[in-house]
């Protein structure tokens, strides 16, 4: 029986803008500009299928819209070899701006289009006993019309013996949404992921030293990544740490996913922890040395 990993998340097209000048507030600013499938699930989804090869199929489930955001969404996924499992409603898909600033910071600006409209019923059609891993974006989570299809999902995955995974994705809609009501709905996966940030804001601690520790007693493996400070896993009682491999940093936007993907890929593959990290931090930096999502990746 072939296993299959199946990521859940926001189906999202991708402008990223990087100014070449100073911003001219009322006329043109000559800018780099990159149009491209994004979104978090799917950008796991990506690097983790050219780290696990022909040993797992890949899906990704999400909703679209009726536009031509959805064919490029849809057209980029199978183009890497991930099935795409999109359900489309009336409406627009979601899309994020990214600014890119000097030091390869963003700024995001999101319309998560017709997101929220998804459904349980739609993606547990694609989950059966082949089932190796469930993938679920905090963006689902933190979307109060979708967090309970999270939750049910989690909890089919888990009846199903597969293993499962969250990320937190994005610090103030966590702060609108409310730690509590994370916590409460994603209690039980297996794995969770997050930056620094986001890791302290969830377990309401001033350092990362703290926030790993409070994070093991929901979670039995917490991936932290720390910029350019590396990342940190906490696992089994044990500490593991790898530094960033990053050089010119043009472009930060999908680093943390490229480290997510190909660090869960090598998981599933049966790597050991530290080299798993080791791995994760090497797709970090080749995605940062381009702009975009996809960096200098070769997919």
């Amino acid at each position: 029986m072939t296993r299959r990993v199946l990521f859940v998340g926001d189906a999202m097209l991708d402008v990223v803008v990087q100014p070449l000048t100073r911003r001219a507030p009322t006329s043109d600013t000559p800018s780099r500009i990159q149009v491209a499938r994004g979104g978090s699930a799917a950008n796991l989804a990506v690097a983790l299928r050219s780290v696990v090869g022909e040993s797992f199929e890949v899906s990704f489930a999400g909703t679209v819209g009726d536009d031509a955001a959805a064919y490029l969404v849809r057209e980029d996924l199978e183009r890497s070899r991930v099935l795409a499992h999109l359900r489309e409603v009336s409406g627009a898909t979601g899309v994020v701006v990214s600014l890119v600033g000097e030091q390869g910071e963003r700024a995001m600006m999101s319309d998560r289009g017709v997101n929220s409209a998804l459904r349980y019923e739609h993606v547990a059609t694609w989950m059966d006993d082949s089932l190796a891993h469930l993938h679920v974006s905090g963006y689902t989570i933190l979307d109060p019309h979708t967090r309970a299809v999270a939750t049910r999902l989690l909890g089919y995955a888990h009846s199903l013996g597969a293993t499962t995974s969250i990320d937190v994705c994005s610090v103030e809609p966590l702060l609108r949404a409310g730690v509590e009501e994370f916590t409460d709905a994603t209690r039980g996966a297996t794995m969770i992921f997050a930056n620094e940030e986001e890791a302290t804001a969830l377990a309401g601690a001033s350092e990362i030293d703290s926030a790993l520790a409070s994070l093991a007693r929901s979670w039995s493996e917490v991936v932290v990544t720390c910029g350019a400070r590396g990342a940190l896993v906490r696992h089994q009682g044990r500490d593991y740490s790898a530094p960033a491999r990053s050089g010119d940093v043009v472009d930060t936007t999908g680093a943390g996913d490229a480290a997510t993907g190909t660090y869960l890929g090598e998981r599933l593959n049966g790597r050991g922890v530290q080299s798993a990290l080791n791995d994760a931090m090497f797709a970090a930096a080749r995605v940062v040395g381009g702009l975009g999502s996809r960096g200098k990746r070769r997919d």
